[in-house]
């Protein structure tokens, strides 16, 4: 193990390094002892990225800061060497300096007193073994990117440690509204049967029992006409089984509205969006549900979505719906334009329940950075993106999160290739009225001469030529 000491790095602090997972650690603490929470940001080879955060109800700062460490050692592959970032002088001293003294002297320090954070400090020990990992230290609170992300993901461990374990499964299983136990949305329904199997089941979940044993006699009741700028009570959550999650290439395009941009100060979810595609194709799956924050908005931020707290006001709380959506989105690839945005607010929702691992249950992919990739040096909001690839024409008023995910979709497909598949059992209308695979001949024109393979050819019929004159002739 080696160390260094910086500042500033000379470079982009946030970019991948080939054959080394860069990790950034911090430890927080509100009292010292008290609650605290640890971070660590990772930054894998291959470009991906993943937030850890967590936190205990009475602890100390320095405990963190070694937490932090260890969680980075954890998370990272063995087969990349290992760069630590941590602003902590006790982490990176004790781990490249005091340790060996430490262990000489049967892990007594210098005044042979037993080692302080004896059992963090041999969980480190032991994880560096046999591992290529350097410690480097950069100043704290100076505005290094780095840095700043681990404070960031460490302070929602303090938020998160708030809880104990009794109040978080509590959060994840019942609440005195016990929404979910009313099951509005037939998760108690009978498993799929032959019957059954593989349809795509429009769920309209109720907003309670009593509307549930009601149904049958409240058919005329109005539709949510999609005004979120009132109290409305018309409008139905869709939290579907996720009836395709062993699907290969199951991709959710998600989007997510809050209360403002900053997770770390309060600001909460009020909705999710998602589509979801199984082999780039829709498949008629939509997750959509508006959440109350339980917390008031700014102006500014209602005119940018359309959200009113009034309409918000009898919706469901994110603690009833985790589950749901947790089950819904686990194990997919989730796309999302400015991904990072979205994830650390669901993983501090998720955080504050007690899931500190949200984004390891999910592959992360930014649609953004994408765009950046394929449109270099150009605006690539959302819109502009759709005005460029000529889809996604929607009315978009309002940034709503079904609809920014249903535009994006679109998007996505269109930068990534389209949605093109050869698929003789599945002909759609075109436009026309004709079906998009009526003959191959409309594919052949699609494609492209070669120079080089006509050259060939005439190289070719000329040697011929010399052999056979009649095939000049």
């Amino acid at each position: 193990m080696t160390s260094s000491a910086a500042q500033v790095q000379s470079f982009d602090p946030l970019a991948s390094k080939a054959n080394t997972t860069v990790a950034y650690t911090d430890g927080a603490c509100k009292g010292n002892p008290g609650a605290g929470g640890w971070g660590a940001h990772l930054i894998f080879s291959d470009g991906r990225t993943q937030n850890l955060y967590g936190g205990e109800a009475e602890t100390t700062n320095n405990r963190m800061e070694l937490l932090g460490a260890i969680k980075a050692l954890e998370y990272s592959p063995h087969h990349d060497a290992l760069e630590v970032w941590t602003d902590s002088g006790y982490v990176q001293k004790g781990i490249t300096q005091w340790i060996s003294g430490w262990k000489a002297r049967g892990w007594k320090n210098a005044s042979k007193q037993p080692v302080a954070n004896q059992d963090l400090w041999q969980r480190l020990d032991n994880l560096c073994q046999n591992r290529r990992v350097t410690w480097h230290w950069v100043k704290g609170h100076a505005g290094h990117a780095g840095n700043e992300l681990a404070d960031t993901l460490a302070n929602l461990g303090v938020t998160s440690s708030h809880l104990d374990d009794e109040g978080k499964k509590k959060a994840m299983t019942a609440n005195n509204d016990d929404w979910l136990t009313r099951d509005p949305l037939g998760w108690d329904e009978p498993p799929l049967t032959d019957d059954n199997q593989g349809q795509n089941i429009d769920h309209q979940p109720l907003n309670n029992q009593a509307d549930n044993d009601k149904a049958d006699n409240n058919k005329d009741a109005p539709e949510f006409d999609g005004d979120t700028s009132r109290a409305n009570p018309y409008f139905r959550p869709l939290l579907p089984k996720p009836i395709h999650k062993h699907s290969p290439n199951r991709q959710l395009i998600m989007d997510t509205e809050t209360t403002g941009l900053d997770a770390m100060n309060g600001d909460r979810i009020i909705e999710v969006g998602i589509v979801e595609l199984v082999g780039r194709k829709f498949t008629g799956e939509k997750l959509h549900v508006y959440i109350n924050p339980k917390r008031g908005m700014d102006d500014e931020v209602i005119r940018i979505h359309g959200i009113s707290e009034a309409f918000l006001a009898d919706k469901p709380t994110f603690e009833q719906i985790a589950e749901p959506l947790l089950t819904f989105m686990e194990g997919a690839e989730v796309i999302a334009h400015n991904a990072n945005f979205d994830m650390t607010f669901l993983a501090m929702e998720f955080g504050k329940l007690g899931i500190h691992d949200f984004e390891r249950r999910v592959t992360v992919t930014d649609s953004l950075q994408l765009a950046k990739q394929q449109f270099p040096g150009q605006k690539n909001t959302l819109d502009a993106l759709v005005r460029r690839l000529d889809v996604g024409k929607q009315d978009r008023t309002f940034h709503g999160a079904l609809l920014d995910s249903e535009i994006l979709a679109e998007v996505y497909l269109a930068m990534t290739g389209g949605q093109v598949a050869l698929n003789i059992d599945e002909d759609t209308l075109s436009d026309g009225g004709q079906t998009a695979h009526t003959t191959f001949a409309q594919l052949a024109s699609l494609l492209v001469a070669s120079a080089s393979d006509e050259a060939g050819y005439q190289h070719w019929r000329e040697a011929l030529a010399k052999d056979y004159p009649a095939l000049g002739d």
